[in-house]
């Protein structure tokens, strides 16, 4: 996961606003993008992504630091080549907000922008359901609808027993994708390999949850459940509780809680307020590891590798 921008409400020396880009599948170059404050595209310009390869966006609600960058970005994505549909996931309101700025400024896109608004009245909502990954919305609270999701993995097949494979008499070929991919075989003598038998166990599915602004509420522990990376905003210190709930936000105590209470595995601070510079996010991070040990203040065009786990819990 790459932080685009950590800062909240407007850009300044030390940071720039909201955006994270997520990349699951190793090796192919896609990504998706969460959030896309204003001059998130020069951010990605300083990062190994690749505007067509951009595949899906998560808007989690829309304040000016959130969205001011989107337009710019998928409009730059048609002149980088970028040719293949892409997915979009946000508020009420963020279809019309494109629409109006394409119209606005005569601005046409090479590919198929597909907007899917999330339903106000559904406390959870599965927004994406694929062979891959299942995507899951639920409402937070902030000043205005904001969204957190929950990315969830499907479990990887285990690594093949070779020797064994070979022992028993599977020759090397189709019928190892076979049995790598779930299913059973018969041999040449009527006998039949159950892939349970010939591999290790599955890998289990990683679980990342990013949470748009909020202050502490029912949502975030059920987005967070046993997530192997929790992102989640800190715009305050710890202290500011009153200050941060006023609109709509939470400390780093409040953050390293939720990790803490929701079984989280790793917790990524971000969206912290002007007020702090770069050099006093190591205090900031400090707070929450007091709760929750393994947390990091994210730094813009900072990258956390999300580790998979070795067996099924």
């Amino acid at each position: 996961m790459w932080f685009m921008g950590t800062g909240a409400g407007r850009p300044n020396k030390h940071r720039n606003v909201s955006g994270l880009a997520l990349q699951m599948t190793e090796g192919e170059g896609n990504w998706w993008l969460f959030d896309a404050g204003e001059a998130t595209q020069h951010q990605v310009m300083q990062l190994p992504l690749k505007p067509s390869k951009l595949e899906k966006v998560f808007v989690t609600h829309m304040h000016g630091d959130h969205v001011y960058g989107l337009p710019g970005l998928l409009s730059s994505r048609s002149f980088d080549g970028g040719e293949t549909p892409i997915h979009l996931y946000g508020p009420k309101g963020i279809k019309s907000y494109l629409q109006d700025v394409f119209r606005l400024t005569s601005t046409t896109l090479d590919y198929e922008l597909v907007i899917h608004e999330l339903n106000e009245t559904e406390s959870t909502q599965v927004v994406v359901k694929e062979p891959q990954f299942t995507v899951t919305a639920m409402p937070l609270a902030h000043r205005i609808p904001c969204y957190g999701y929950r990315i969830v993995e499907q479990d990887c097949p285990g690594k093949l027993l070779v020797e064994k494979l070979k022992a028993l008499g599977v020759k090397e070929g189709p019928l190892f994708g076979k049995l790598k991919n779930g299913e059973s075989v018969a041999l040449a003598d009527g006998s039949v390999v159950h892939s349970k038998d010939v591999t290790n166990q599955p890998l289990p599915g990683r679980i990342v949850t990013i949470l748009g602004d909020t202050r502490p509420c029912a949502s975030v522990r059920p987005l967070a459940e046993k997530a192997d990376l929790l992102v989640h905003e800190a715009t305050f210190a710890a202290g500011m509780e009153t200050k941060a709930h006023e609109f709509g936000h939470s400390t780093t105590l409040e953050a390293a809680r939720a990790a803490r209470d929701a079984g989280a595995k790793q917790l990524a601070l971000t969206h912290f307020s002007g007020r702090y510079s770069n050099e006093q996010l190591s205090l900031l991070e400090q707070e929450a590891a007091s709760v929750f040990p393994n947390t990091t203040a994210a730094l813009d065009l900072s990258f956390i590798d999300i580790k998979r786990r070795q067996a099924a819990e």
